[in-house]
């Protein structure tokens, strides 16, 4: 080929080739790992009580983060003044769990094998949801990696303990985490409104180790404040709900609640968290593309999954 063509390099622009998380490496093998972190899709919504459509989450947010993807090393934030996500971090796309349609238990712990290969592996998890019941099987991965804390960012509590026979629905997942001897409290914010979980629920979780927070008392404490009510040393897992945005940002999803967050009061919140806590493992869940033709939502998520991992990354690496 000529300078022009392939002799030159590939340029991988980001309306060509295969969507994978930012153009990441695709890692069919399990057993092969060998990455910082490593995407995985958890395409199931069988757990929802309303809109279905998050089984389709992480193929939007796939093709959404390939947006980001310029083909040069890093990204360059002229307010921090750093680059994030330079070539040594290495993130990979591992596909997605197997999903088997109805079958809630199978579904999950194929959901499940993944986080423990990742772990295994020694990288950090990254689950794209999926409904938020794929957080269940998440933690369940958890269980002989140490204490953990939970950073919930939703606008539900998620705290049902059983409803009509269903324990491991997308409104059972932080009752399940609680549960857990492993998990040490969690931080729950941007809760509001009407909401899946009745008045016992809020006492169960205030009683099981739960700070909760609305949307209106975050933005009064701001961020500092919030992201310190966090414990000291605390090791963080961090659950993001698209749900916890206002949907007049993010209508791309199945329970849309009004009075939500915007985006850097939620990004604010993480790039503390990520200078101040080690975070273990990472899920964004309930982006459901089929409510918002714009595509707007999906890239959201994906913008906001990169900066996370880029303020983690830049915090490992500046010790």
């Amino acid at each position: 080929m000529t300078k022009h063509g392939y002799e030159a390099g590939r340029l991988d622009l980001p309306f060509v080739g295969i969507s994978t998380f930012g153009k990441r490496p695709y890692v069919a093998d399990w057993a092969a790992i060998e990455a910082d972190a490593a995407i995985l899709g958890a395409p199931f919504d069988f757990g929802t009580q309303w809109r279905a459509g998050a089984r389709f989450g992480p193929r939007g947010v796939r093709e959404a983060s390939t947006l980001f993807s310029f083909g040069h090393a890093g990204a360059y934030d002229h307010e921090d003044d750093v680059t994030y996500l330079p070539g040594d971090v290495k993130i990979v796309d591992l596909g997605d769990a197997d999903i088997v349609h109805t079958d809630t238990v199978k579904s999950h712990a194929n959901i499940e094998a993944g986080v423990r290969a990742i772990l295994k592996a020694g990288a950090l998890p990254v689950v794209i949801g999926g409904d938020h019941s794929v957080n269940i099987p998440c933690i369940n991965a958890f269980d002989d990696q140490g204490d953990i804390h939970i950073l919930q960012i939703d606008a539900h509590l998620d705290f049902v303990d059983e409803r009509h026979g269903v324990r491991f629905g997308h409104g059972n997942p932080m009752r399940r985490a609680a549960e857990k001897p492993y998990v040490t409290g969690l931080t729950q914010i941007g809760i509001r409104n009407v909401s899946s979980t009745a008045k016992e629920g809020y006492d169960d979780a205030r009683a099981m180790g739960s700070d909760i927070l609305s949307v209106r008392q975050v933005r009064k404490l701001g961020a500092e404040a919030t992201a310190a009510r966090i414990p000291e040393g605390a090791r963080v897992y961090i659950t993001l709900d698209i749900d916890a945005f206002c949907p007049s940002i993010a209508p791309g999803t199945g329970t849309p609640s009004h009075g939500g967050f915007l985006y850097y009061d939620v990004l604010e919140i993480l790039q503390l968290v990520a200078r101040n806590h080690e975070v273990v493992g990472i899920d964004l869940v309930e982006v459901a593309p089929d409510y918002d033709p714009t595509g707007g939502t999906s890239i959201l998520a994906a913008q906001v999954l990169l900066n996370l991992l880029g303020f983690v990354f830049h915090a490992q690496r500046a010790g």
